[in-house]
């Protein structure tokens, strides 16, 4: 290892001492602001440190790149996790349990994230994929003595345990017929060859099926609504963005390093399952009067809708997928900091009626997650608006003029359950003029409250004037898609 190595991995090692800070401090004495506060810190210094590398990339052989692509990725996925930090102080401050462990297990799982996108080499990507998720394993069911919290832990450690063997069974198949575990030097194989082999292909399938499982797309979706709803909010968010965005942002780097775009079954397979997303997703998510597990359907719909422009396979879906994961992220942290907001020490306010009225009561918490609703369905003057027609432009561009019928149809069907919600919010009952909901901690919930409104000032900045994140992505983005 060279010595300017340590330069290029200081914001995965600055998270590795933060961590190790943590828990020596837990051994002196236990204190909740003082880990928040050295957390909040390492992000800071973190992120600071991804000012001074450059754009161009940087190979630390045989595991890591650290191109434009690694270092948007790791940008992005700091910044959500700084947020998610953010939004948990006041949420885990009203509850029994020992809070300082969850700080720990938040960074770990934010380090996994942060190896998967940067890897180009089989062994990085199952070292970040373990990180990344036996931290989630524990922060799923940190709350262990509530209702759903257990369930959905040991759900998502049987499930998560089942994908790692699709996983590594695929990537052991790949490696036995191409002689190696690194990105390019198994795209010099496939060069090549004429044809996908049966092994090679086999090898791929599986590989699928455990990113799939990550990505939670239909069919491999079935563990995101229990585990939605069984988690602390802040996790959940944590989940919903981080976790997947770093799994996209690996499969985009090892289809463009082995060109998988030009494999025809594999196409196939990708647009079943995003087409399969976006309809079960959507349908699935109007029956649902519990606002988790109605997001975890949506967000089965949103990453069907990200693959439709991961499978234009150009320059503008890779950006069209840069530009849509910021605009989700953003929605995604607004939509379950609300939950986290309004949750109290019993349990989270997911039911559809513990909305009901919530204009009349706490008119800016109900502005601010209408801003987010209405950016998920994807109405103008909302970051996901600009998001889902940077998709659909990317679709049009490529002609997959299914994927595009299939995203605006299910676009239209998801309308109409982020207007239940909606409308929720500002129905005059009986109940919002007399009853109040009891918070426990007005005081510290200003933290929260701040953020919300930081994240809902970026959704409409990014929905009236995107041009600032559009030049940002394509001069970090240049590195990755010279290589499709």
């Amino acid at each position: 290892m060279r010595l300017n190595d340590l330069n290029y991995l200081m914001p995965l090692l600055v998270l590795v001492g933060a961590a190790t800070l943590n828990m020596l401090v837990i051994a002196v004495k236990r204190n909740h602001k003082v880990i928040y506060g050295i957390t909040l810190v390492a992000h800071i210094i973190a992120l600071t440190t991804l000012l001074f590398l450059g754009n161009h990339p940087y190979t630390i052989d045989p595991f890591f790149i650290i191109d434009g692509w690694g270092i948007f990725n790791l940008g992005l996925i700091l910044v959500t996790s700084l947020f998610v930090t953010m939004l948990s102080y006041a949420y885990f401050e009203q509850r029994e349990e020992r809070r300082e462990e969850y700080y720990i297990l938040l960074i770990l799982a934010t380090l996994g994230s942060c190896v998967l996108v940067i890897s180009q080499h089989f062994m990085a990507l199952f070292l970040g994929l373990e990180v990344l998720s036996v931290a989630l394993y524990s922060l799923i069911a940190y709350l262990r003595t509530r209702e759903h919290s257990d369930e959905a832990g040991i759900k998502y450690l049987i499930l998560a345990a089942m994908s790692s063997a699709f996983l590594l069974f695929g990537m052991a198949l790949i490696y036995a017929d191409s002689g190696t575990m690194a990105f390019a030097s198994i795209a010099a194989h496939l060069k090549a060859l004429p044809e996908l082999p049966p092994l090679l292909l086999t090898g791929f399938g599986l590989m699928v099926v455990g990113i799939g499982f990550k990505l939670g797309v239909v069919p491999f979706h079935m563990w995101a609504p229990d585990v939605y709803e069984g988690a602390p909010a802040p996790v959940t968010a944590f989940i919903a963005t981080v976790s997947k965005g770093g799994m996209i942002a690996l499969l985009i780097r090892f289809f463009a390093q082995v060109d998988g775009y030009r494999y025809p079954n594999l196409m196939l397979v990708f647009t079943i399952i995003a087409i399969a997303s976006m309809l079960a997703g959507n349908l699935l998510a109007l029956r649902q009067r519990n606002v988790k597990r109605l997001l975890a359907y949506s967000s089965i719909a949103h990453l069907g809708y990200i693959l439709v422009a991961f499978l234009a396979g150009n320059q503008l879906g890779v950006e069209a997928v840069s530009f849509y994961l910021v605009a989700y992220f953003i929605t995604s942290l607004g939509a379950f900091g609300v939950v986290a907001l309004l949750s109290d020490t019993r349990r989270d306010a997911d039911r559809l009626r513990d909305y009901r009225g919530l204009f009349w009561r706490r008119p800016a918490t109900a502005a601010i997650f209408t801003a987010m609703l209405l950016s998920l369905a994807g109405i103008p003057l909302t970051a996901g608006f600009v998001g889902k027609f940077y998709i659909l432009a990317s679709g049009v561009n490529a002609q997959r003029w299914l994927l595009v019928i299939m995203l605006i149809l299910n676009s239209v069907i998801g309308l109409y359950y982020y207007i239940k919600v909606i409308a929720a919010m500002f129905a005059q009952t009986q109940s919002s003029q007399k009853k109040t909901r009891k918070v426990l901690h007005p005081a510290i919930s200003f933290a929260t409250g701040a953020t919300m409104a930081i994240l809902a000032l970026l959704l409409v900045y990014i929905g009236i004037y995107p041009t600032t994140l559009v030049q940002l992505l394509k001069g970090l983005l240049t590195t990755i898609v010279t290589t499709q």
